[in-house]
């Protein structure tokens, strides 16, 4: 039974990186489970931050590094930029798809006005490019914008290359401040035309749209740059810049959010690269954290780093919705309220911990190997 959710661990992880993956899944995972609870016991986020955006810079740095050496190493070309594709896509979206059509299946059944041409832009990453994200499969809209991120990067990377005749750190360097700018423009752009009436409408219009949030990606990638060119340099001011990177955090979490409204233009234009930035400057620090293997802490931040990508797809739309809100009759355990709350709390997390495992072991990973041997086999017959 042991070996079941035994997961083999690389030693060549990074623990500061993998710290951080778990911190952002954490805050997802957490404040999502609060739709469990009674309004009245449900605890303020005042020590929790924006997963996602976490999410998003971490990828940007991870991806856009991975970019970076193969375009330095072979340099810009097609072969480069569908190997990419292909390992980004394989990475992703063969479990994306597998819990959207798990997803397709329990409306089909539990919901007689669903239809599948309903979801269909789920299936092609256009539910939230220009729109407000639907209701079905609510974690989705950030894939969304990774995806976009994985297809325009390259595209861009390679306009700019061609500009700067070949010069890849120009082409980087550029290409990261013309995506920000334009998003920071459009966001503003909103911000003078769109009224805002809730919250709501805030996060749906300004927090949860492709051409909003793709800049946060892009703050990764300009990390991934500086790495990649001034690599002792970051390690240089690696404490400096960790501590000016929690002091925007601080800034960015508590303060102004005390002096500013959600439609403020702090909020609709400049809120997200200000967290952004925060996370950036911790990245050099975190790059270079590392701790006792074998540890409980390490084995814990770990597992949980790895079957992320799992937590994220499984933890809301299959979890929380249709396993724990439409499963038992809860009342029959206890008729205290406090501890009905704690114990679908509990049992909410362990299953999303377990179930995770079991789809990043069983299928995350074949997956992965699938397309390792494919890029493989390519490989050896283009040497041929």
């Amino acid at each position: 039974m042991k070996n079941i959710f035994k997961i083999d661990i690389d030693e060549n992880r990074i623990f500061g990186l993998d710290l951080l993956r778990t911190l952002a899944i954490s805050f997802v995972v957490i404040e999502h489970g609060y739709l469990l609870l009674p309004d009245h016991l449900k605890p303020t986020n005042i020590l929790a931050f924006d997963g996602v955006t976490l999410f998003f810079v971490l990828s940007g740095y991870l991806i856009g590094g991975i970019l970076i050496k193969s375009i330095a190493k072979s340099g810009i070309s097609v072969r480069v930029i569908k190997n990419f594709w292909i390992r980004r896509w394989f990475r992703t979206l063969p479990t994306y798809f597998l819990i959207l059509i798990i997803l397709c299946i329990l409306h089909f059944f539990s919901n007689k006005g669903f239809t599948l041409g309903s979801v269909s832009r789920y299936f092609y990453f256009s539910q939230n490019i220009f729109t407000q994200h639907p209701g079905f499969f609510l974690v989705a809209w950030s894939l969304s914008v990774e995806e976009w991120f994985y297809l325009l990067l390259p595209i861009l990377l390679s306009i700019f290359i061609v500009i700067f005749s070949k010069s890849l750190n120009k082409a980087i360097l550029y290409t990261c401040i013309f995506v920000i700018v334009q998003v920071l423009v459009f966001r503003y752009y909103r911000y003078l035309t769109i009224p805002l009436e809730t919250f709501n409408d805030w996060d749906l219009i300004f927090g949860k749209q492709v051409v909003t949030r793709i800049d946060s990606l892009m703050f990764g990638v300009l990390g991934a740059y500086i790495k990649f060119f001034y690599n002792r340099t970051c390690i240089k001011y690696k404490n400096q810049l960790v501590v000016f990177g929690i002091i925007l955090f601080v800034i960015s979490k508590w303060l102004t959010p005390t002096f500013t409204h959600f439609t403020d233009i702090f909020a609709c234009v400049f809120s997200f690269d200000l967290k952004s930035i925060s996370i950036l400057f911790v990245l050099p620090f975190l790059s270079e954290m590392k701790t006792t293997k074998n540890t409980y802490l390490y084995k814990g931040v770990t597992y949980i780093s790895l079957t992320s990508y799992s937590i994220y797809l499984l933890h809301f739309s299959i979890v929380c919705r249709f396993l724990m809100i439409n499963s038992l009759p809860w009342y029959i355990i206890s008729d205290n309220e406090l501890i009905i709350a704690l114990l679908k709390y509990s049992v909410y997390l362990v299953l999303v911990i377990l179930l995770s495992i079991l789809l990043y072991k069983y299928f995350e990973i074949p997956m992965t190997s699938l397309r390792d041997r494919k890029i493989f086999k390519r490989k050896k017959y283009n040497q041929m």
